[in-house]
């Protein structure tokens, strides 16, 4: 080869390396500008007006609905909330993105999670997330609606199941998937349906989308469920734990969310959730 020839080769070679990095670093400066997407979060709701001049939100991360309404209540009207946040702020989570963004990021200052979420993610260590309260430990089934179901291969062989899509659910998704592999089935020998909630497993079995679903017994289901046809797959899947970011030694605000988690826990319309154990009781338990 000539050196005319190299000398051309190499300049149209150094031309195109030139333009493709042009091409990177435009992508790269194009992509730092592309506006955030936000996290898809579930429900977010504040005090109706700012408690006051005060800039630092009380951050609250639930997984249960049914407390959104009463334990904002309480928290915009009490008085230790009051002096120490200008806001409340309740965000009631969808799914495990939500409960990673609040937990794992130590976002929230107060959360109603599993306490498998908390300790997977170091966050009484890194944070401070001590708990404050505890609702009991539940039995996970599997429920039909006609037959008793059994926790055998050949009888689960081809069966529709319903569970949740929510990975960090024992009752709805570890516990069921754990049994299955148990039993050497999976994706290929079962069907498996996953819904966003409990209730939504409920209305997939009522209305004959799968066979079984993987859930807890709550005492509204005899309205519609038979109890004579729910299988134990765990005796003692953890409840509910209330954790507070105990950064410093704030007792006033552990003696009052203790005070309003036990207000709150009276006024469920769910047995389960009435039920609640306070972790270390403040001494001043009408603290206000």
């Amino acid at each position: 080869m000539s050196s005319f020839s190299f000398l051309r080769q190499f300049r149209t070679s150094l031309t195109l390396l030139i333009a493709v990095c042009c091409v990177v670093v435009g992508f790269f400066q194009r992509y730092e500008e592309l506006p955030e997407i936000s996290p898809q979060t579930g429900e977010i709701v504040r005090c109706n007006e700012r408690l006051s001049i005060n800039g630092d939100d009380f951050d609250v991360y639930l997984t249960e609905q049914t407390f959104s309404e009463s334990v904002l209540t309480a928290l915009c009207t009490n008085s230790v909330i009051k002096r120490q946040f200008g806001d409340v702020k309740i965000t009631v989570g969808q799914n495990d993105y939500d409960t990673f963004r609040y937990i794992n990021h130590g976002v929230s200052d107060l959360a109603l999670v599993k306490n498998n979420v908390v300790n997977a993610f170091g966050a009484s260590e890194i944070y401070g997330y001590q708990e404050l309260a505890s609702h009991p430990d539940y039995t996970a089934y599997f429920i039909a609606l006609r037959e008793k179901p059994e926790l055998s291969k050949e009888y689960l062989l081809g069966k529709r199941i319903g569970i949740l899509d929510y990975p960090s659910s024992r009752s709805g998704h570890i516990v069921p998937k754990t049994v299955l592999k148990s039993l050497d089935l999976n994706d290929n020998n079962v069907s498996l349906h996953y819904y966003s909630s409990h209730k939504e497993l409920r209305r997939g079995l009522l209305s004959g989308e799968v066979d079984i679903i993987s859930s807890y017994w709550d005492k509204n289901d005899a309205e519609t469920l038979s109890k004579s046809y729910i299988t134990a797959l765990e005796n003692s899947v953890s409840g509910m734990r209330w954790y507070l970011k105990m950064q410093t030694r704030n007792t006033d605000l552990k003696c009052a969310v203790q005070n309003i988690i036990k207000e709150v826990a009276a006024t469920q319309t769910k047995k389960y959730y009435q039920q609640v154990d306070i972790k270390e009781p403040c001494a001043d338990a009408n603290a206000q």
